[in-house]
């Protein structure tokens, strides 16, 4: 019986109901033994109470004929319900199992990926099927392409990054989620953009701010959890290299084509988006990357608060480590070097992860002339650092890039290991690593 399946929340009700039939039942007895020692009943009445048959008799077929009716009204009322509810994204589900795979992620852990619109994406995708309560924290320093045009044209923060965000939370159908990502061809005033740039920008006028766009579009697109920026101020990532040079501008960093020594916002030290530290402070999980070490993960602990949020936050943390390097920003970067690098821009140097979640390449994953390198890692455990976990999380068909469901699944594998961990005293994890 699937209605009896825990985790539903249906059975306490399914009680409720049964035992308000009882009541009620109980009810109507009472008042028709008043009425039959009261007077007698017309023959119709008697002929459909079955009065001519013994009362035993008649109260088994009362019984049967009560309950199949009661059945078929429930089976009647559950089929039209699931007829009228659409299922965005997963048309192969029943209600039941609807409703249960939502219980079970709205009593989901709190997860918090902090990063930019490449590769946090594919981490929102692979995570929402075990929780509702994440949240994204996404950078602003995006320049390039439609995003820096709407950004110069209309002061708005750039949009393209959460755009790709809340593709990726939204429960809509496939359809809609194609809409929000075309992109209009060249050779018109609107050449370059995406209808969900434009959508969000539309949305900004309407609300009055980005803030308040951003809720609106994901109430529009059902996008399960939250999407917030990493700050609300107007800023500008720049890069200083190893040579002394500096540029700024996310989309100039990686043409410069030189050695990454550090990158900084301009202005320095802009103010958090309160939500966005709150959300940090009170998680249970926290995911930085995948995605673009200098120009999307890193600006985010940059801005004011974050990082030290991160530093306080309870929660388990977890750096997922880039499939392969990205020209003019990694070049050459192990799994080592991109912790180091992520490290070095945090207050004190101090690393907060738990956990650095490395891919496992198979021989052979990329050929020889491709112009990008696999980053390749060691396993390390380590009481005193975080772990380097080495994992199966690329795609069988493109091996350069992440597999959501793979990472989804290796990602709540170390937070439930981690929770373990935890609750053991700390000889007994000693012994264990």
């Amino acid at each position: 019986m699937k209605l009896l399946k825990p985790g539903l929340h249906l059975k306490r009700w399914l009680g409720v109901l049964l035992l308000g039939m009882v009541v009620v039942s109980l009810g109507i007895a009472y008042a028709l033994t008043e009425v039959y020692r009261g007077g007698t009943f017309p023959v119709w009445v008697q002929a459909v109470t079955l009065q001519f048959l013994p009362l035993l008799v008649r109260s088994a077929i009362f019984l049967l004929v009560g309950g199949v009716l009661c059945a078929l009204g429930l089976r009647g009322l559950y089929r039209s319900l699931e007829e009228g509810l659409p299922t965005p994204g997963n048309g192969h589900q029943s209600l039941l199992e609807r409703i249960y795979d939502y219980r079970q992620r709205q009593g989901g852990p709190r997860i918090v990926c902090i990063g930019g619109g490449t590769g946090m994406p594919t981490v929102l995708r692979g995570l929402k099927s075990y929780s509702a309560n994440i949240t994204a924290i996404v950078t602003v320093g995006d320049d390039g392409g439609s995003s820096g045009r709407l950004r110069r044209e209309h002061g708005i923060l750039p949009p393209g990054d959460f755009r790709n965000n809340i593709v990726a939370l939204a429960q809509v159908e496939p359809l809609m989620a194609r809409l929000f990502q075309y992109r209009f061809g060249e050779g018109s005033p609107l050449g370059g953009h995406s209808f969900g740039n434009l959508f969000v920008l539309a949305m900004c006028g309407i609300t009055g701010n980005f803030e308040q766009a951003l809720r609106e579009t994901s109430r529009v697109l059902a996008v399960q959890g939250t999407i917030l920026p990493s700050t609300l101020q107007d800023v500008q990532i720049c890069a200083d290299f190893i040579d002394g040079s500096h540029v700024c501008g996310e989309s100039q960093i990686p043409e410069v084509g030189r050695r990454i020594e550090r990158v900084r916002l301009e202005p320095d030290h802009p103010a958090a988006q309160p939500e966005a530290v709150r959300a940090i402070l009170e998680a249970d999980l926290v995911v930085l990357g995948p995605g673009s070490l200098y120009t999307s993960v890193v600006p985010n602990l940059l801005v004011e608060g974050v990082a030290k949020a991160l530093i306080q936050s309870d929660a388990v943390k977890v750096y997922v480590c880039n499939v392969a390097t990205q020209a003019g920003e990694t070049d050459g970067y192990d799994v080592k070097a991109h912790v180091d690098a992520l490290v070095r821009h945090l207050p004190g140097r101090v690393n907060p992860l738990d956990v650095v979640l490395a891919p496992r390449h198979p021989d052979g994953a990329v050929s020889p002339d491709t112009e990008v390198e696999l980053v390749y890692g060691a396993p390390l455990s380590d009481v005193t650092g975080p772990r380097i976990l080495l994992e199966d999380v690329v795609r069988d068909d493109l091996a350069l890039r992440h597999d959501p469901d793979k990472l989804g699944a290796a990602l709540m594998r170390i937070y439930e290991e981690q929770r373990r961990v935890a609750r053991v005293p700390n000889g007994a994890v000693r012994a264990a690593l």
